[in-house]
């Protein structure tokens, strides 16, 4: 049976990254991807997977080439028996701050300028102290960070792990997970009956799942935890 690890991140930064633009609005959803926490809990090999136009030596600190590469860095992590889920909110408050920038066709040449108007946005981020929960299945145990940067400003995180009790497999029945959920990970072995939808790049997740297959079980469990089973990253082509 694999080890199976309810895990809580702590901001102790404010948290950005842009799930949606409204206008001059960039609102940060209060979820986090679940290929965004394998990067940040250090599980994706990004210089081993480098592109032949990136120099392996400068891929870590500048990457001329903006393609993700999801694929390669994430399908590894089937090999090793990984799963990481995305994570939910389970306390959550937002801030609005504002940004300005100045007008930059003066450094245009040769031409007339004209007066330096300034513009100005809205990032809508999640405030330090804010909580969140994913899910860690792997074949072996692992060891997690301490402490995690996640979003644009690299905002710093207090990682705890508490791995559960011996997990059961259980077969194919309807269930429900309250928990975000990658589509792309669950619909090759779920049957998936009806979700609300969390539209977010680079794919959108799914939450208050209800399906149909198999699932892990916890004894001693405070909750009745039902966690979909046969999850892996999977790329549609």
């Amino acid at each position: 049976m694999p080890h199976i690890y309810r895990c809580t991140l702590e901001l102790h930064d404010s948290l950005y990254y842009a799930t949606r633009e409204i206008g001059r609005l960039y609102e940060t959803e209060p979820v986090l991807h679940n290929y965004a926490l394998c990067y940040a809990l250090g599980l994706v090999d990004s210089e081993k997977y480098a592109t032949t136009v990136v120099a392996e030596d400068s891929y870590r600190y500048f990457c001329p080439v903006q393609v993700p590469m999801y694929e390669a860095h994430l399908l590894p992590l089937n090999q090793q028996g990984i799963y990481i889920t995305p994570a939910k909110a389970v306390r959550h408050s937002a801030v609005l701050n504002t940004w300005k920038y100045a007008d930059n066709r003066y450094h245009v040449e040769m031409k007339k300028t004209q007066k330096n108007i300034p513009s100005f946005g809205r990032t809508k981020e999640i405030a330090p102290e804010s909580q969140f929960e994913f899910f860690a299945i792997s074949n072996q145990s692992l060891n997690f960070p301490r402490w995690i940067r996640l979003g644009k400003w690299m905002s710093k995180a207090k990682v705890d792990v508490l791995e559960l009790s011996k997990p059961k497999r259980n077969n194919a029945r309807e269930f429900t997970f309250p928990f975000p959920l990658n589509p792309l990970d669950v619909m090759f072995t779920n049957q998936v009956v009806s979700y609300d939808t969390i539209n977010m790049p680079p794919v959108s997740l799914i939450q208050n799942v209800r399906m149909v297959g198999e699932y892990y079980s916890f004894e001693n469990s405070k909750e009745l935890l039902k966690l979909p089973a046969a999850m892996e990253y999977r790329f549609g082509n």
